[in-house]
């Protein structure tokens, strides 16, 4: 893959993950992410159930949800002390 073309895919994931080129398992773990980070108190067993089926093992889904969870707490540290985005991160 070039720059160009890595440069392309994370525009189009940044933009919209549902409509970006992912492979059917980023598509299940964006889902679970965003539903972790939105709604966390409807998460329910069916969640890891949907990341099973398509090849997720236990390990992976604990990882997954440890870095999801990890990315919504630093956030809402960083929002409540107010600090700001490094210069290099684009809105």
């Amino acid at each position: 893959m070039t720059n160009e073309e890595a440069d392309s895919f994370v525009h189009a994931v940044t933009r919209d993950w549902k409509t970006a080129p992912l492979r059917k398992q980023d598509m299940a773990l964006c889902r679970f992410a965003q539903k972790l980070t939105l709604t966390p108190s409807q998460m329910s067993s069916s969640d890891l159930d949907d990341l099973r089926v398509i090849g997720f093992d236990d390990r992976a889904i604990h990882d997954a949800t440890q870095v999801v969870s990890y990315f919504n707490y630093i956030n809402r540290v960083a929002d409540a002390l107010g600090v700001e985005p490094e210069d290099f991160i684009q809105p």
